[in-house]
């Protein structure tokens, strides 16, 4: 039986009025509402796609759609699994203390001058005799004497639990600079005095919202910008065209003591610390042995200070190399200097 189409209560009741004994005699319009509802239901069942009937039971089974298991679950990446691949593909490094000799390798050190280097771990020279070996390459290949010196340092970025170490970027006052050429500093600030005192000391740029607005117009372009306190909020449109020489308290860049910044900064060297290396330029070859462990002093001891020495050492490996050299693995621990420790106390 159709759902859509009325039912027949009046066919019904009729018959029960004849079983009664009254007489019942059906009109013309009653029989065309019959045949019109019996056409109905045929066409219902064509578009069905299901068996035609040429007549319809008030009684037939209604057979409808009864789902009797449950929905499929979503399936979800558990990210302790994740967790678990992650831990898996980072390889532990293999300690090797007490070993007769290293994992994989042959030995710990050669019994012959001529050897296989891949069959040896790479020798650890101290700093002195590193800088020796560059300066004795350099001789051996005719190259420049003038050539720059490099160091490559590895850190460990670990804090506590899952903490890291922030990338950041440092400026030193080396002790023996190699560099001729002075920086241009820009000073931000507007109280007449600080501008007098910026002006005496060698700044290259001077000035307030005036110097905003020529930096954002292109018309002065300095290595390095300072800023008093005051002016901080001023400088917000330079943010994104300054990047990371926006002045900040973090790299000193940001203080009332206008001299010492200049000082700091005209003469300064940068280094900058990507993820967990940082490589810089410490002299050049040229320079007495002396004065290049001097620069890779302050150096290796400004890139310790940037974590407790409560977590050991900073650097995890440290190499120099000149222009047209090897790198050499040089020992850092001995460059930092080790805070007396009162046994009285």
């Amino acid at each position: 039986m159709c759902p859509s189409e009325p039912k027949l209560p009046s066919v019904v009741s009729k018959r029960d009025e004849l079983n009664e004994g009254h007489l019942y005699k059906p009109n013309m319009a009653t029989c065309t509402r019959i045949v019109k509802v019996l056409a109905g239901c045929q066409r219902h069942l064509l578009v069905a796609g299901g068996p035609t009937y040429t007549s319809v039971s008030p009684v037939a089974p209604r057979h409808l759609p009864v789902r009797t298991y449950a929905a499929a679950k979503t399936f979800k990446k558990d990210k302790k699994d994740d967790k678990e691949k992650e831990e898996k593909k980072e390889q532990k490094p293999i300690d090797n203390t007490g070993r007769h000799k290293p994992y994989g390798l042959t030995a710990w050190a050669p019994v012959d001058d001529v050897y296989v280097t891949r069959f040896y771990p790479k020798p650890v020279f101290e700093t002195a005799v590193a800088v020796d070996m560059l300066k004795s390459f350099q001789t051996l290949d005719y190259t420049t004497l003038d050539q720059p010196v490099y160091i490559n340092l590895k850190l460990d970025m670990k804090l506590e639990k899952k903490k890291k170490v922030d990338p950041f970027v440092s400026t030193v006052h080396l002790p023996h600079p190699f560099k001729t050429e002075v920086n241009k500093v820009a000073v931000f600030t507007e109280n007449p005095d600080q501008v007098k005192v910026a002006q005496e000391n060698g700044a290259a740029f001077v000035g307030g919202a005036d110097l905003v607005q020529r930096i954002l117009d292109d018309e002065v372009d300095a290595d390095f910008y300072v800023a008093v306190p005051d002016m901080i909020s001023k400088l917000l449109p330079l943010k994104n065209k300054l990047r990371k020489k926006f002045p900040k308290n973090k790299r000193g860049s940001v203080g009332v003591d206008i001299p010492k910044m200049l000082e700091l900064f005209k003469t300064g060297h940068e280094y900058t610390v990507e993820k967990d290396a940082v490589i810089t330029r410490v002299g050049t070859l040229d320079m007495p042995k002396e004065q290049l462990i001097a620069n890779m002093q302050t150096v290796v001891e400004d890139v310790c200070s940037h974590r407790a020495a409560s977590f050991g050492h900073f650097i995890e490996r440290a190499i120099v190399s000149s222009q047209a050299s090897e790198a050499l693995l040089f020992k850092s621990e001995e460059l930092v200097q080790k805070t007396p420790t009162n046994k009285d106390a």
